[in-house]
């Protein structure tokens, strides 16, 4: 992940939720947001993270940690 392509603070609460397995309303509930808009959030956290879909995020998310 270059400099250009790290999560922003709403993407990465939403990346962490969707890893813990919530679905895209309940994660909208709990950030106050709309489900279409935690969609759109996951479409462009995917490409940053070099992943194609949200089985792989935990995994994603723990190198990232490990990076850090």
């Amino acid at each position: 992940m270059t400099s250009g392509d790290r999560l922003t603070a709403q993407e990465l609460q939403t990346a962490i939720l969707a890893a813990a397995g919530l679905s895209n309303r309940e994660i909208g509930q709990r950030l106050f947001l709309s489900h279409r808009t935690v969609s759109s959030h996951l479409y462009r956290i995917y490409p940053k993270l070099g992943i194609s879909g949200r089985a792989q995020l935990r995994t994603a998310l723990d190198a990232l940690r490990q990076r850090q």
